[in-house]
């Protein structure tokens, strides 16, 4: 079981993906400030974080919480946690109402 974050790991796991540290403090709700000091063991992450670092990276949470120093037996995660990807619907949905007002704002 890791102790430390394997900021290694989830480097290149972002690299894979095309995506920045940036990216993954979004989707976890933390900023970039909070996510450099996990990376540096110096912040705790919560249930919720590592789930959305396991959705993001396409990994299994298991295997996230273990490369995020928590170990496997994550905290079951609360019953209001929205998914990734309806928090990609969410912002579609703002995203597309913004750009219909600005066309009749054109108009």
């Amino acid at each position: 079981m890791a102790l430390f974050f394997d900021q290694l790991w989830y480097d290149a796991r972002l690299a894979e993906r095309g995506l920045t540290r940036a990216v993954l403090a979004a989707v976890a709700g933390m900023t970039t400030d909070e996510l450099t000091l996990a990376y540096k063991d110096q912040r705790e992450l919560t249930a919720a974080q590592i789930a959305a670092f396991a959705e993001l990276l396409g990994v299994p949470l298991a295997e996230a919480a273990r490369r995020a120093g928590v170990g496997a037996h994550v905290a079951a995660l609360p019953t209001e946690a929205v998914s990734l990807e309806q928090k990609v619907a969410s912002l579609e949905a703002r995203v597309a109402a913004l750009e219909a007002e600005i066309a009749r704002l054109k108009a």
